[in-house]
């Protein structure tokens, strides 16, 4: 690399590590973890075969539709809703501290209709437009319904053929209002009342608006993270990641001297950089992608081994120290792409095809892996011409 540039290759160092400061910081608020290190609920579900509906490839992929949709309106941040096999789904959802609401909403069918007093079903929830919880006169919580153009002219049908007798609404078979039609409604709104709680007519709610699941849902395997095991493996996994770092920066500077300083600088460098990115892409930290982390602490000073050994082979070989640090980084650079690589490639396969604990390994390797290499390459580069002149390896 030429010198002239030398200055502006320090104020992009300079700029990266303002930014990263900026993105990182404060970590605890910025950084979303998964659920084996915030806690949460594990929920597992099985479409199951009814003479009605049988189970079949688009049935299972709307399911997983409908039940990401009923969890988005719950608001739970980071949640993972991913297919298992051919009628499993794996639901996890970090933080949720209700589990039994959660599977009470992800669970239900959530298949309305509106019936005559014969039980003929003269409208279904499959033209909803929209539903919300309201208040009646007496502040008791009811949910709000409207009806698309189709659903608003069979709605006015059913209330004109009804007036002064019972129409009942049902969800998932089973009566939950049954008011008297008092005249004609043809505006496609109506209420259904209840003796609700406002929870109660919250999930109803987000149930109708999410629409009917297309096939029975069992729930096979519901259990709870607690946070204080979340709270333990955060604990462990930093002490880990911290004595990796420090272990790491005591042995440079003992082995390489000052070089083994500016690697060091380098090391932080990367530390902050793959923080700023993993945050910036609003990824998830699990307690794999710890271990990932950890990983690529180490695969970052490989980089600064291969250069500062290149650099000795170079300045014992005769050239001079500019000449051997020019050579020393122009040589290492092709052992390093290749070796990173291999890896980086391992990585992708892992985050592309595992799911889970397995895809947030494989996102921390790429990430770290990325990382490294620039920090270990340019950052250092950067540092070594800097103070190339002052110091001296010891060959």
């Amino acid at each position: 690399m030429k010198r002239r540039f030398l200055p502006w290759r320090f104020l992009v160092v300079l700029g990266l590590i303002v930014i990263s400061l900026f993105v990182v910081f404060p970590i605890q608020d910025r950084i979303r973890l998964g659920l084996d290190l915030k806690g949460g609920s594990h929920i597992l579900l099985e479409c199951v075969d009814t003479p009605e509906a049988p189970v079949d490839e688009d049935a299972v992929r709307r399911v997983v539709e409908i039940i990401r949709n009923r969890i988005d309106q719950l608001g739970v941040a980071e949640p993972v809703i991913a297919r298992q096999g051919e009628r499993r789904v794996l639901v996890q959802l970090p933080g949720v501290t209700d589990p039994q609401r959660a599977v009470e909403i992800i669970g239900k069918t959530a298949l309305l209709e509106f019936k005559d007093e014969t039980g003929k079903t003269l409208l279904t929830g499959a033209h909803l437009k929209n539903a919300q919880v309201q208040f009646d006169r007496l502040g008791r919580p009811v949910v709000a319904i409207s009806f698309d153009s189709e659903g608003a002219k069979l709605f006015a049908q059913a209330t004109t053929a009804n007036v002064g007798k019972p129409l009942g609404i049902y969800l998932d078979g089973k009566l939950i209002s049954n008011p008297i039609v008092q005249e004609p409604i043809p505006g496609g709104e109506a209420q259904i009342t209840g003796r609700f709680t406002l929870e109660e007519a919250q999930n109803l709610a987000i149930l109708l608006r999410a629409g009917a699941l297309p096939v029975k849902v069992e729930v096979i395997e519901n259990r709870s993270v607690e946070p204080t095991l979340g709270r333990d493996s955060v604990r462990a996994g930093l002490r880990a990641a911290v004595l990796g770092v420090i272990l790491v920066l005591a042995f440079m500077v003992l082995y390489y001297g000052a070089f083994g300083l500016l690697a060091d600088l380098a090391l932080l460098c990367f530390v902050l950089f793959f923080f700023a990115v993993f945050i910036g892409l609003r990824a998830t930290l699990t307690l794999p992608g710890i271990a990932g982390f950890v990983l690529t602490v180490g695969m970052a000073v490989d980089a600064n081994v291969l250069i500062f050994e290149r650099i000795k082979e170079e300045f014992r070989a005769g050239k001079t120290w500019r000449a051997s640090i020019e050579a020393g980084f122009q040589k290492a650079f092709r052992t390093i792409l290749d070796a990173n690589l291999t890896t980086l490639i391992a990585a992708v396969l892992l985050f592309s095809l595992g799911s889970g604990p397995i895809k947030g390994f494989g996102v921390t390797l790429s990430l770290g892996i990325l990382c490294s290499m620039f920090t270990g390459v340019w950052v250092s580069r950067v540092f070594v011409d800097l103070f190339a002149d002052r110091l001296k390896m010891r060959a």
